[in-house]
């Protein structure tokens, strides 16, 4: 089934309530009780106009005075306008108000001036609240004791159901946020709600008073202070513009805080996408909205930059969620902020808007925000999301699968709400009647798992974050809708897109898996052990020296060393510390040994890295003779070829040497080359010494006896004597006949 389209008129009605309103038309009384607008406008000042140069002048030199301008009356005396200073929002940026003139027409005489650098108006932001669903008047039959039937489903992990389900579970096996601050920009808090208990940092209070004190839009009766408490944001029916009809209090804040926040595993009522993250509450929408100016003044506080006239934050926000904004492109000021904070380390995680698929408003179109498009339970872009090319990911942000009004919402996002229709009445919780939906509440979500990621990796970029957000996100479905659900296309103002399958360049980089983004920032987080200075292989009885120094840690963290001997401990011994970054091994056999190095950081966090090497004995020498029964008068050839290194070695010298014996034997040629040659002058036996040495420089020697044969007979062949032996019976018989005769 398919979640029904809101009705024209209420969907008119969320565009005029995401629209631009001129102050006058906010009053609590009748528009006619003014004659005259109140323009509001954002000025920045020019660092080198002379206006700025005038100021320092006139601080003695100090620059930082030209960061806090209070410029209303120097410039209204260049207009010929009576002008009002409003508040400092960044450095050299102010608000400036004036009656008389509409706030666009006051901006086009700022531009004019040779000191302005930009002026714009200060726009009213409105939350993006819950889209005008039929079963929105549901919550008229009162809030229900249990919660829907399927419970917080989008933090589980994804199935055939509910594919869209961010996997939170899986998360928070690697990273409960302990740590992490995420600073929540809404209608203020409800501190004493029990499932935000020892959640809540002290925060503040933004919404200042009406420069001329005639509007109630801060609805506390104060202005800025360190409060964020949230009233009540109900509004009469035209309080907010001509002809909107009355609200009660959204206690918008409150339910985002407890998405990201609410106490988990405290056996109440729901639990916080971010765990154990904690919430900075800052207080920047009263009644009908809140200025821009006070929205980036809150930005800025809240990531621990300094804001003229407050305090510093104490608990600087890592992450910053704007549940908030207004139609057109990024404002000049909107975007100064949010690249501030980027550079400052600080992710703005924004919401998309609810005006049923039409561009994205601001700030989450801002370059370097975070914008988060809303998705159905099975994967499809929810109709009143707003979508665009600038949306860097898509996130569950409840739908009502419902066939008639007054059915329960079957896919609501269950959080810490209050019961009070304008003041506060009991804190409770959201439920299939009282619903929480809307890209506010996917919003928080992706806030809750940024906080997930900055605990388990502190020394995180925004351009990190974000590429892990994306890269790890699930690719959207393209199947399980109703039958003619189309794809969704490039939005453009005034073309309505409702349910529609999400691409890559209308709703982000895909559903947020916040199981995967988390392990992957968790992964690079870990220490890494690195072990260098091997070299070659050592050899017994000598030393090796192994370097950790190359391992890693996260930035500003501290480092500890750990080595041990895997195997082969009766090998080698390690000789003085174990925990220093190198460590020096005495090597005592020949064997293969492994060496183990643990280095671990300042937050226990350990990593580790074995590395194996053999322990190398000395070389085998042999010598091959030929041929190996020599005879006087031949060549004996030596050759050391089968001789071979242990380990990884090679052989690298050779040295011949021959012991005389009585066979007169002498080395021909070169002595340390691989192989010799030997000349033999008498029969008898000799003896070769062969010496080789590798390239560690390991020598071992051997030596052999070679045995040499006389010559052989030059006489006849077939057996027949030489002639000393017939020479010499030729003599024996001549004697014999001497002595015959006589």
């Amino acid at each position: 089934m398919k979640t029904l389209s809101p009705t024209s008129s209420l969907r008119h009605l969320a565009l005029a309530a995401l629209a631009v309103l001129p102050l006058w038309a906010l009053a609590p009384r009748p528009a006619s009780s003014y004659t005259t607008e109140l323009a509001r406008v954002i000025v920045k000042y020019r660092a080198d106009g002379a206006l700025s140069r005038e100021t320092i002048a006139a601080a003695g030199g100090q620059r930082s005075a030209a960061e806090r301008p209070q410029h209303a009356q120097r410039m209204g005396q260049r207009m010929g306008l009576v002008l009002r200073d409003g508040q400092v929002v960044m450095p050299r940026v102010q608000v400036l108000h004036a009656r008389g003139l509409t706030s666009a027409a006051l901006v086009a005489r700022l531009a004019a001036d040779p000191d302005v650098e930009y002026a714009e108006v200060d726009l009213r932001a409105r939350i993006t609240a819950v889209p005008n669903d039929p079963l929105f008047a549901a919550a008229a039959l009162g809030v229900r004791p249990n919660g829907p039937d399927s419970g917080q489903w989008y933090l589980r992990a994804p199935d055939a159901t509910t594919p869209s389900a961010i996997n939170a579970q899986a998360a928070w096996d690697v990273s409960l946020g302990t740590g992490a601050v995420v600073a929540v920009l809404d209608t203020g808090v409800r501190l004493a709600h029990p499932d935000l208990a020892g959640k809540l940092l002290p925060g503040y209070d933004l919404v200042g008073a009406d420069p001329d004190g005639a509007f109630n839009t801060a609805a506390d009766g104060d202005g800025r202070d360190a409060d964020p408490t949230d009233p009540g944001d109900w509004v009469a029916a035209g309080e907010c513009g001509a002809g909107e009809s009355a609200a009660n209090s959204s206690w918008h804040g409150t339910q985002v805080s407890g998405l990201i926040a609410a106490a988990s595993n405290n056996a109440l009522g729901v639990a916080g996408s971010g765990y154990n993250a904690r919430v900075l509450p800052v207080r920047v929408l009263g009644k009908c909205g809140g200025y821009q100016s006070d929205i980036v003044a809150g930005m800025r506080w809240a990531a621990g930059l300094a804001v003229a006239g407050l305090p510093t934050n104490p608990n600087p926000a890592k992450v910053v969620n704007l549940s908030l904004g207004s139609a057109g492109s990024c404002s000049t000021t909107y975007q100064a902020a949010v690249t501030e904070l980027t550079n400052a380390g600080v992710a703005v995680v924004a919401a998309a808007g609810n005006e049923v698929g039409v561009p994205a408003i601001q700030p989450a179109n801002c370059s370097g925000a975070i914008g988060v498009a809303g998705i159905r339970h099975l994967g499809t872009k929810v109709g009143f999301s707003n979508l665009g090319a600038s949306i860097a990911i898509a996130a569950p942000a409840g739908n009502c699968v419902n066939i008639g009004a007054g059915d329960a919402c079957l896919y609501p996002l269950a959080t810490t709400t209050n019961t009070g229709s304008q003041a506060a009445g009991l804190d409770g919780y959201s439920d299939s009647f009282d619903i929480s939906v809307g890209t506010s509440f996917a919003a928080p979500l992706v806030s809750g798992t940024v906080a997930l990621m900055v605990a388990a990796n502190p020394t995180l970029s925004v351009a990190q974050i974000r590429s892990a957000l994306q890269s790890t996100a699930r690719p959207f479905v393209a199947t399980g809708a109703e039958a003619g659900t189309p794809t969704c296309q490039a939005p453009r103002a005034g073309f309505e897109q409702d349910e529609c399958y999400c691409t890559t360049s209308t709703c982000g980089a895909g559903m947020l898996d916040a199981g995967r983004a988390v392990a992957q920032v968790a992964l690079a987080a870990l220490p890494v052990a690195r072990i260098d200075d091997i070299g070659l292989s050592p050899g017994v009885g000598g030393s090796l020296a192994l370097s950790g120094s190359s391992s890693t840690v996260r930035t500003g963290s501290g480092i500890g060393y750990a080595w041990s001997i895997v195997s082969g401990g009766a090998l080698a011994s390690i000789v003085g510390a174990s925990n220093a970054p190198t460590v020096t091994l005495a090597l005592n056999a020949a064997g293969l040994v492994t060496v183990r190095l643990t280095v671990t950081d300042s937050s226990g966090a350990v990593g580790s890295s074995v590395q194996s090497f053999f322990v190398a004995g000395p070389p085998n020498a042999l010598i091959s003779v030929s041929p190996s029964a020599p005879s006087v008068g031949q060549s004996v050839a030596l050759d050391a070829a089968s001789s071979v290194a242990q380990g990884n070695r090679s052989i690298s010298a050779w040295r011949w040497s021959v012991q005389a014996g009585s066979a007169g034997a002498a080395l021909v040629g070169p002595t340390t080359a691989a192989t010799a040659s030997v000349s033999v002058a008498s029969a008898g036996s000799f003896e070769v010494q062969l010496t080789v040495t590798d390239n560690a420089g390991a020598s071992t020697s051997t030596s052999t006896t070679v045995t040499v044969a006389p010559a052989a007979s030059s006489g006849g062949g077939g057996g027949a004597l030489g002639w000393p032996w017939l020479l010499g019976l030729g003599l024996a018989v001549a004697a014999l006949r001497r002595r015959t005769a006589g």
